[in-house]
């Protein structure tokens, strides 16, 4: 199967204290992978580092490498990874000042796209792919404040795919919502990932069942095991992934 990305001997530091410990792992093209583990882990520093957010933090860097296909991603322009990497955070981060049409439309206008008539069907196709569509489209020019936390969350998921990334990292999108919420974009993400590949981190670990094809088990910095999901829950190789799982601790 091929891979969409790529980690080698990845080491991340905040300052003195390192968080990742050499992480080799590949993420396969046009599936779920998630990323689980204790709080502390090193998960949401290892999907920041896969889109160089993470040097962007005081006192941040890494060591290793990290590849998008067989490109070494930190010999690239950040921006040009953050274009082909989007990110959907914890909590639903909309612009609070732009309306509904212009959250989604904010990436294409930094990448010069100004055509007002392409620039609908470009919003249009990243709310229906959000599967928000038919819940906003007569209130484009409101403020998107006014959604709710559920559809801001989408409506964010909109607007990192209106730039049409290759990979699509998730930390916990669901974890602000609501179940009914969670639901939703459970299920959307069981349809993007038909046209992108998706990392998910998540605490949740019957959502990592539910939605993910592998899982990637992180305790203190290092991966422990990572594995097809129905494999790594039913029948773990390493006995701390089988203590995690099973509620020994964490």
């Amino acid at each position: 199967m091929a891979q969409a990305m790529q980690t080698k001997d990845l080491c991340a530091f905040y300052s003195r204290q390192q968080i990742l410990r050499s992480v080799s792992m590949s993420v396969p093209e046009h599936q779920v992978t998630a990323v689980i583990g204790p709080s502390g882990c090193g998960k949401s520093t290892f999907i920041r580092c896969l889109n160089r957010m993470h040097e962007t933090v005081t006192g941040g860097r890494m060591t290793g490498n990290v590849y998008l296909g067989e490109t070494d991603l930190y010999a690239l322009d950040p921006v040009l990874v953050r274009q082909a990497i989007g990110m959907v955070f914890q909590r639903p981060n909309p612009f609070p000042t732009l309306s509904i049409f212009d959250n989604v439309a904010s990436g294409l206008r930094l990448g010069g796209l100004r055509k007002r008539t392409e620039l609908a069907e470009r919003v249009e196709q990243s709310l229906r792919m959000a599967a928000l569509w038919d819940e906003v489209k007569d209130r484009l020019p409101t403020p998107a404040t006014r959604l709710s936390g559920g559809q801001q969350q989408r409506l964010c998921i909109a607007r990192a795919l209106a730039i049409e990334p290759q990979i699509l990292l998730m930390d916990e999108p669901a974890s602000a919502l609501d179940p009914t919420s969670t639901l939703r974009i459970e299920e959307l993400i069981e349809t993007l990932k038909l046209r992108f590949t998706i990392v998910l981190v998540t605490h949740n670990l019957q959502q990592a069942a539910r939605v993910a094809d592998s899982t990637a088990f992180f305790l203190e910095g290092e991966l422990i095991e990572h594995a097809k999901t129905t494999d790594l829950f039913t029948t773990p190789v390493d006995k701390r992934t089988e203590d995690y799982i099973t509620g020994r601790f964490g």
